[in-house]
């Protein structure tokens, strides 16, 4: 039997880039899987590409998206990897607009769902994963506010932690920081910044990485995540080429 036979997986950004990774992972591994995302045409693409996929389009960035998205079914696993682009370039040639992109987007997303998830509340046992990134551990100096935000949900995936466990919900919350990753679209946007702010080129930044992980092998830590939910329970994780990696308390 499959690890995820008899599971049901929603992913929030599911449509492209490590979203579409971790649906089709979820899929090969048994789990009945909703992918989630703005745009109908990509979703509509993944359907037809992958059997088995689930689709619903939305903006997740609304208060009312959860109660959508858990009417269609409740999660054993809910994902949350949906954001927008960080802007790419330093501070200071920057509008307070780009600046607060992710925090309009990436932060809203994580605190509607978290808020919803600790107050429907889902059934006990049940597991959710925020995609945060690197930057939030190491910061950004050309990703505007994307750091902080990111930062940020890594701090909320701890509070909602504290509030599930306060209630005895049973619930178990965690979030990813996952290395850029160059076969995605937000590593292709990184990689192309760093090139342009360093003066060099996108293989040589590729080439400075410490073990870039791929979008397969963040899927591959989720799946881990989701079918080993006590021995994660609670924690932040980096994700490498290496694979997964607790970031110290």
């Amino acid at each position: 039997m499959l690890p995820l036979t008899g599971k049901n997986m929603v992913v929030i950004g599911g449509s492209g880039g490590v979203g579409r990774k971790i649906v089709e992972y979820g899929i090969c591994n048994g789990a009945r899987v909703l992918a989630v995302a703005r745009h109908e045409g990509p979703l509509q693409q993944l359907a037809k590409e992958v059997s088995g996929a689930e689709v619903l389009s939305l903006d997740a960035t609304e208060e009312s998206a959860p109660s959508k998205v858990f009417d269609v079914f409740q999660p054993d696993t809910l994902v949350v990897c949906a954001g927008a682009l960080p802007p790419g370039a330093p501070l200071n040639k920057l509008s307070w607009q780009e600046f607060a992109v992710n925090w309009e987007t990436d932060v809203k997303i994580a605190f509607h769902f978290c808020k919803a998830a600790l107050s429907r509340p889902l059934p006990a046992g049940a597991s959710v994963i925020l995609m945060a990134g690197s930057a939030a551990l190491a910061g950004s100096p050309i990703s505007g506010g994307y750091a902080g935000a990111k930062r940020t949900q890594i701090f909320m995936a701890n509070f909602s932690q504290k509030e599930s466990d306060r209630l005895g919900l049973g619930l178990r919350f965690m979030a990813l920081a996952p290395r850029i990753m160059p076969d995605t679209e937000v590593g292709k946007h990184a990689v192309a910044g760093y090139s342009s702010y360093l003066g060099i080129s996108a293989a040589d930044v590729i080439q400075s990485m410490d073990s870039p992980p791929t979008s397969s092998g963040v899927a591959k830590a989720v799946i881990d995540l989701s079918t080993n939910p006590d021995r994660f329970k609670g924690k932040v994780f980096i994700v490498t080429g290496k694979g997964l990696e607790v970031v110290p308390a």
